[in-house]
């Protein structure tokens, strides 16, 4: 083999290597990865009044992280 098909597969895979790196780094930050309950909710409330109850509980703890985020905005650091 010659030395600049080494250095050509060497640098396709570096290449390569950043491009999913990049793709990794990227869900991670706007979070593709975040919703770990959703496939374990759906196992274990399988019943219509158990999904309402999920649901609500869901709601409130967003109107909860809400408020929070509302109430460190109005506090003076």
């Amino acid at each position: 083999m010659d030395a600049w098909v080494i250095a050509m597969m060497i640098f396709i895979s570096t290449l390569l290597g950043a491009f999913g790196l990049f793709a990794l780094l990227w869900g991670l930050k706007t979070g593709q990865f975040d919703d770990t309950d959703k496939f374990l909710d759906g196992a274990r409330f399988d019943g219509e009044e158990e999904l309402k109850d999920a649901v609500m509980m869901e709601e409130k703890k967003k109107r909860a992280l809400e408020k929070r985020r509302k109430d460190r905005r109005v506090m003076p650091n």
